[in-house]
């Protein structure tokens, strides 16, 4: 008999009776686990266990159920609302598993619009931010009609209640040199002028006309020498430097509070000339030829100056009343009858000029030019009103010119000139050349070509923000000139260059309505815009 097989086989049975044993003890213990208190907790499988429902016998319509073993607590609820306690069972749950990860609420994230000019960036104006998800809306439009009035309240009366005149109003007269009747008209209104106590600046040309011819003299009467020539300067400036050193050459003494041109529109660049800087606001009186910017009649020119300058009578302005607004448009044909559908449509009436204490205004944009040498060393500076034009001069070939637009390379000039215009130039030799017709509230730069070499180059609309620059490369062909509103022509040398941007003195232009109805008027009066018989119904 074989002891030593037979001992194996006891040691291997005795290993099979402890195992099953020890297998039913621990699964006695783990069944018993669900009911102790005192068993420590173990680490649960999922993030929230429920390892059993053992429910104990009702008492008064509450059940105590066991659960989550891991905090070895219980939760009494009623049996009446445990659909409703279910989400209120999980957060405690939660809670109780992961007190330190309680979810907080967390700020929303906001983005801050900002304003850049290229110098520094401010706090945006007309954007801003709504919402939770950061939505950009517009507050108003870029521009609007500006108008101003008087401060009545300001001016000091006398102990009699009577208004005191401490401060007199000056007007700033320009007439249309060599115009006999312009001149006498002038000789008809300076006297009623002074009389109601108004200093009158003359050129000293038109005071001696005046004075010699017909007998106009007064105490009242000033003179004015304004220049209309370049900006100068007692020393060299470069094109970097700050606008205060330009500014103090810019003020002409004395400064009037209106300016009145009786003229045609060259007379009103004139005037635009004469104030390098700050220009007063201008009241247009129509006496050339075209007249696209002088809305106001000959016969008005009183009356206009008087309520532009709030000299109006007590309890209410005067309301002038236009001749031009009276003729009748005739857009049908001869035998066509005279009935429209829309006959609103066909009022041809405008806003009157003073009712009430505002007085609009149309605030036109001048480009501040400079011509700068390789040195950067400016030569000259304008401000002008319509354009400025560089061209070949007269050279037989093309202009070469290299044009930047925020030191980025626009494009290469190789035309017969290019035109930089305002909106008020638009209606010039930018539309001449093909350019658009715009509206003079719109801030923009107009650049044109001027018969192109390539039929791709077409006319330009960038914003008044941007700084435009072109200079004439070293392997042109020829020099260029340029030439500002028409006057003071200069030859550009190879280096030289244009720099030109929105200048920050505009010139206020007093409407004769507002600024919408006096431009579409001009548009249609000048140039009969879109203007033809309407077409026989069918």
């Amino acid at each position: 008999m074989d002891y030593t097989a037979v001992a194996r086989k006891r040691k291997i049975l005795s290993i099979i009776c402890l195992s099953t044993i020890l297998i039913f003890s621990l699964s006695t213990s783990r069944c018993e686990a669900f009911t102790t208190t005192t068993r420590p907790p173990r680490s649960p499988r999922h993030p929230i266990s429920i390892c059993a429902v053992k429910g104990e016998p009702k008492a008064n319509g509450v059940s105590k159920v066991s659960i989550d073993p891991i905090q070895n607590h219980t939760i009494e609820q009623s049996s009446k609302n445990q659909t409703n306690s279910s989400s209120v069972d999980e957060k405690v749950r939660t809670e109780s598993i992961y007190p330190s990860t309680k979810l907080e609420k967390v700020p929303d994230r906001k983005i801050d619009l900002m304003f850049c000019d290229g110098v520094q960036c401010k706090e945006s104006i007309r954007q801003r931010v709504i919402g939770k998800h950061n939505q950009i809306v517009l507050q108003g439009p870029a521009t609007g009609q500006v108008a101003y009035q008087w401060n009545q309240q300001a001016q000091p009366r006398s102990p009699a209640g009577e208004r005191a005149a401490t401060t007199i109003s000056s007007v700033l007269l320009l007439v249309r040199p060599n115009d006999t009747d312009l001149i006498k008209k002038t000789a008809d209104v300076v006297p009623k002028l002074t009389h109601m106590g108004v200093k009158v600046l003359l050129a000293p040309e038109l005071a001696a006309k005046l004075k010699y011819y017909y007998g106009v003299d007064d105490e009242r009467i000033h003179l004015f020498e304004g220049d209309d020539s370049e900006t100068q300067d007692r020393k060299d400036r470069r094109v970097d430097d700050s606008e205060g050193e330009w500014v103090q050459d810019m003020v002409l003494e004395p400064f009037p509070d209106l300016v009145c041109t009786l003229g045609g529109d060259g007379l009103l660049i004139h005037a635009s000339m004469m104030f390098p800087g700050p220009v007063p606001p201008i009241i247009a009186i129509a006496g050339g030829s075209l007249g696209f910017l002088t809305p106001f009649a000959e016969h008005e020119m009183e009356d206009a100056i008087r309520i532009a300058l709030g000299m109006g009578q007590e309890g209410g302005k005067e309301i002038l009343k236009s001749e031009a607004a009276e003729e009748e448009i005739n857009i049908f044909p001869p035998n066509m009858e005279h009935s429209y559908d829309h006959p609103h449509l066909l009022d041809t009436a405008r806003a009157s000029f003073g009712m009430g204490d505002l007085i609009c205004m149309t605030i036109r944009m001048r480009l501040d030019c400079r011509i700068v040498n390789p040195e950067g060393l400016v030569r000259c500076r304008f401000n002008v009103l319509n354009e400025v034009v560089i061209d070949r001069g007269s050279s037989p070939y093309l202009a070469a010119l290299e044009c930047f637009c925020d030191d980025v390379h626009l494009t290469t000039v190789q035309a017969d000139g290019v035109v930089f215009a305002t909106p008020t130039g638009s209606t010039a030799y930018s539309m001449s050349a093909g350019g658009s017709v715009v509206h003079p509230a719109v801030p923009s730069i107009l650049v044109t070509p001027i018969c192109p070499h390539v039929l791709s180059f077409r006319s330009m609309v960038f914003p008044d923000h941007v700084v435009l620059r072109c200079y004439v490369p070293d392997d042109a062909r020829a020099t260029a000139s340029v030439a500002f509103d028409g006057k003071h022509r200069r030859e550009l040398q190879r280096g030289d260059s244009v720099q030109i941007q929105m200048s920050n003195y505009p010139v206020p232009t007093i409407n004769r309505g507002d600024h919408s109805s006096d431009w579409l008027e001009s548009l249609k009066r000048s140039f009969n815009f879109n203007r033809r018989p309407r077409q026989r119904p069918l």
